[in-house]
């Protein structure tokens, strides 16, 4: 049974990679899914010894080159190779900062000067910190969180308004999950973590799977009680000035449905606010 935070990040991985995709057969019996321990080293080039005793937690010390060549063999994406490096002490903590998240005054305006198009500023726990009208008017209000994994697990709406909504919440865990590691040592992300394991059995099973990834361009479908369904791009940015925030910005295709949806649903932004 792994014992730490590599070990069990090794585990997860293992076990969720198709023998087929490394070229291994996959016939004959397996007494868990994806790959053995011994397939692993063979494709990392260790010894299967030494690979156990990482997965156990009783060799803790690896060098980068076997962090590499696991991440090689896992078939692991840039930003769960970052996380394995960061889970083997190879790589830089994020710096916590000693006060509250606060979001610069100009970028503040820059969301404010975008009436037709949701932006919201994040921090690494997922609270936001920052959002214009439009946006305020997509989620809601923020009625019931304005902690955006709280909104996709704790909310009773959420599974109709976000309308392929195990989707995003594999996304919003791994999200998490990449963030967590970064700065294992907030007590915002510690906090946020905490209360969804005790709340949401959801969070809990897809915490378990260990997905360690960061936000890309991508499209999510809503389900508006106001306006009806929309399909918004979104891009999500690091804000330079304050390294754990991130922007996000929604567009839709223009001339479509959502764009027309869009377009009223920033009318009910200017005529409530």
């Amino acid at each position: 049974m792994a014992s730490t935070q590599f070990g069990a990040y090794l585990e997860a991985r293992r076990a969720q990679l198709d023998p087929a995709a490394v070229n291994l057969p996959s016939t004959g019996y397996r007494r868990v899914p994806g790959l053995r321990r011994e397939e692993v080293a063979l494709l990392a080039g260790i010894s299967v010894d030494y690979y156990v005793r990482l997965e156990q937690g009783r060799e803790r010390t690896p060098s980068a080159q076997v962090v590499e060549a696991l991440a090689a063999a896992l078939r692991l994406g840039d930003d769960a190779r970052e996380h394995l490096f960061r889970l083997a002490g190879l790589g830089p903590r994020a710096r916590v900062a000693a006060g509250p998240d606060r979001v610069d005054p100009s970028l503040a305006a820059l969301l404010a000067a975008w009436p037709d198009n949701p932006a919201i500023v994040y921090n690494r726990a997922y609270d936001v910190l920052a959002s214009n009208p439009i946006a305020d008017i997509l989620f809601h209000g923020w009625a019931h969180s304005t902690n955006l994994v709280h909104v996709v697990f704790t909310d009773p709406a959420a599974r109709t308004f976000y309308r392929d909504w195990h989707e995003v919440a594999r996304n919003t865990v791994a999200g998490f999950r990449l963030n967590h590691g970064k700065a294992p040592d907030d007590p915002r992300i510690r906090q946020v973590l905490a209360e969804l394991l005790a709340a949401s059995p959801d969070f809990a099973e897809l915490w378990g799977r260990h997905d360690a990834r960061g936000k890309a361009l991508e499209s999510k479908r809503f389900q508006h009680r106001d306006v009806g369904p929309l399909t918004l791009t979104m891009q999500t940015f690091d804000v330079r000035s304050s390294p754990g925030q991130e922007l996000v910005v929604y567009h839709a295709e223009p001339g479509s449905a959502s764009s027309e949806a869009l377009t009223l649903l920033g009318a009910l932004a200017a005529t409530r606010g």
